[in-house]
């Protein structure tokens, strides 16, 4: 049961929210301890930079409506501001996702700096205070989706989201990524010889995430650290014992740290090896099953082998615009999600639309199907409906 005046409430408010000050409370001290737990039974539904695919990205708008679509955990990116403030932004710069540009007072800002071996050019986080970056506003990525929000929501901080999942009307995790480490420890200084990564886990701390994966601390507040680069998950392993996901860029791409390659990365030994400090691991979805003109060739073995080393899978992107659908799909995302889950097996996904996952799962959940509740029955109803459809195309 979710909250009817959660997320709406809170929505507005966020419009009419101003720029330098934060702009959602930090977590409530009431006890959650009657809130519904984090379900466990199915794959995780993971709305990748909130429910984006709506609403622009990394917006504390953007983290409520999955909260309210039925999103497991919240993903975000986590970068650094100039004085030291971690950020939800995903770019290293600013250009792409946000009004930088129409700020005549930050002309001044823009740089070339070497990110990841490549020269970019652009107005970066790094060079701008928090308070700066709060007079910013957010835009879609992609002109293709609804443009109605660019630029009524500011930039949050990592605690401001952190305070969202901890204030949802149920258990919802957090699944924080720890974004270009070697960039930002190169531009960032904090006091006492602090890397990012101490300052990443510090907050964590901070608001009580600790514990194991499926530990009683872990379902209290569910999370899981993701990042590319394989030097932050060892580093942070010593700092603490929440689970870990080693994400895995495309082929062509070396990881940011060891530049080591994909081959490397997802050998049999490399998987050995990781394990000792990740519960699993996060590849680009058209590694697992390769692509070719836009058709689905045959899939790799690297779900199995990450199986057999007792690895969770938690593919990305999933998006439900025809243009990021492979032609195999009709142009139908349920058709994705049901060969991803139920053919390939994976145990998680990242999406754009965590509604339409969420749909998904729950029409197609033995669950919902059998038991007696309102789910149920539409479960039901939906497998007539198609019954009576098929009856009526043979007839």
């Amino acid at each position: 049961m979710t909250s009817t005046c959660f997320a709406p409430f809170l929505f507005l408010s966020l419009i009419a929210g101003c720029a330098a000050r934060p702009i959602y409370p930090l977590p409530s001290k009431t006890s959650n301890e009657n809130r519904q737990p984090i379900q466990t039974s199915r794959p995780y539904n993971i709305a990748h930079r909130g429910s984006n695919g709506e609403i622009p990205e990394e917006t504390a708008a953007a983290y409520m409506r999955a909260i309210k679509e039925g999103a497991d955990f919240i993903e975000t990116d986590i970068l650094s501001s100039k004085d030291g403030v971690l950020i939800c932004f995903h770019d290293v710069t600013l250009d792409e996702t946000t009004d930088v540009t129409k700020h005549k007072e930050f002309a001044n800002r823009k740089r070339t700096y070497e990110v990841q071996g490549v020269n970019t050019t652009g107005f970066f986080t790094v060079d701008f205070t928090l308070e700066e970056l709060k007079k910013l506003r957010v835009k879609q990525r992609y002109v293709f989706r609804d443009q109605q929000y660019n630029g009524k929501f500011p930039i949050i901080t990592f605690e401001e989201f952190i305070s969202i999942a901890l204030d949802a009307p149920r258990v919802v995790g957090i699944y924080p990524e720890i974004k270009n480490p070697v960039f930002i420890n190169q531009r960032v200084k904090w006091p006492d010889g602090k890397r990012f990564e101490d300052k990443f886990v510090e907050t964590l701390k901070k608001y009580g995430y600790r514990g194991s994966y499926m530990s009683k601390d872990w379902f209290k507040q569910p999370l899981f650290i993701q990042s590319f680069a394989p030097t932050s998950l060892v580093y942070i392993s010593n700092l603490t014992d929440s689970p870990k996901i080693f994400l895995i860029d495309d082929v062509t791409i070396p990881t940011q740290d060891t530049n080591q390659s994909y081959w490397e990365i997802t050998s049999d030994d490399y998987l050995d090896f990781i394990k000792e400090y990740v519960v699993g691991i996060g590849p680009w979805k058209d590694t697992v099953v390769p692509i070719k003109d836009n058709y689905l060739q045959t899939p790799t073995d690297l779900v199995a082998r990450a199986h057999a080393h007792n690895l969770q899978v938690h593919p990305y992107t999933y998006r439900d615009e025809n243009v990021f659908l492979h032609f195999d799909f009709h142009q139908d995302p349920y058709q994705e999600y049901d060969y991803w889950l139920n053919k390939i097996g994976v145990d998680g996904l990242f999406t754009d639309f965590t509604g339409s996952l969420h749909k998904f799962q729950e029409w197609t959940s033995p669950l919902s199907q059998n038991d007696g509740s309102d789910k149920g029955r539409a479960s039901k109803l939906l497998d007539k409906i198609e019954l009576l459809i098929a009856s009526y195309k043979n007839g």
